[in-house]
């Protein structure tokens, strides 16, 4: 008889407000019955690791569990090294220094957020206003909005980066008001060059998103550190908090669940 539980997967930070926000995520999740769910990060966060989540959810009777990476990202190596450690693939893709995990149960691999509708909406959500309080001004219509991803130093993680940044670039402009939306990678670098180009040769505004979970020190030292030289529009603030998260974990966890029934 199977018998489904969910492990949920993040990065982990030693901020316990950046945990907490993924809690709270976790815990608005919409799910229609009691399935038993654990909350795990990749590392930072003792008693909370991996292995904790696939022991909490093997002791409660789970033989399958849904595994969603809560990551923005295809591109990012921790989503592949992860699956690795789970036994979804039997190489990784990159060094990784993770070991595999003691696994009873069946593992069903979700996927990274990339370019999903719920998370072009989110983004749009947070940046708004910035455009909107613009709407008198003669240079409405003359903003963008920069989305600044992480990136990787390992050629085919980037491609998977600017192939999903790209596309929710277009699913952003498309709900939006501004004129467009590109993207930037802080690794490898192209921040500099793509903030030049918008305020140097096209005399746009530029409004800076970061595309990261939550807000860390990525977000308040960072990239703030890259952007120095230029004046722009930055709030500093991440994906959550924000309902539609839950909703997207929920979506995948509905989907798994009618295949694995």
């Amino acid at each position: 008889m199977v018998s489904p539980g969910v492990l949920i997967i993040s990065h982990g930070s030693r901020e316990s407000s950046w945990v907490e926000l993924v809690d709270e995520a976790v815990n608005q999740l919409p799910l229609q019955e009691s399935i038993p769910v654990a909350v795990s990060f990749l590392e930072l966060v003792q008693g909370r690791l991996i292995q904790d989540g696939i022991n909490q959810l093997e002791a409660q009777g789970v033989t399958d569990i849904i595994t969603i990476p809560l990551f923005v990202s295809s591109g990012s190596t921790h989503v592949d090294e992860i699956a690795y450690a789970l036994g979804v693939k039997e190489t990784a893709d990159c060094e990784t220094d993770l070991a595999p995990f003691h696994i009873q149960a069946n593992i069903h691999y979700g996927l990274p957020m990339d370019d999903d509708p719920d998370i072009a909406q989110m983004i749009w959500d947070k940046v708004r206003d910035q455009v909107r309080d613009q709407a008198s001004s003669s240079e409405h219509g003359r903003q963008v909005i920069l989305l600044i991803g992480h990136g990787s130093i390992y050629e085919h993680f980037r491609v998977r980066w600017e192939q999903g940044l790209s596309s929710l670039a277009s699913k952003v402009k498309a709900m939006s008001d501004v004129v467009t939306v590109d993207y930037a990678l802080l690794n490898p670098d192209s921040v500099k060059q793509r903030m030049e180009y918008w305020i140097n040769e096209q005399g746009f505004e530029v409004i800076v998103f970061p595309l990261f979970l939550s807000e860390g020190y990525f977000t308040q030292n960072v990239i703030p550190g890259r952007l120095e030289e230029f004046k722009y529009r930055y709030t500093g603030e991440a994906l959550l908090p924000h309902p539609l998260l839950s909703h997207w974990i929920g979506k995948q966890i509905y989907a798994m669940l009618q295949m694995i029934k």
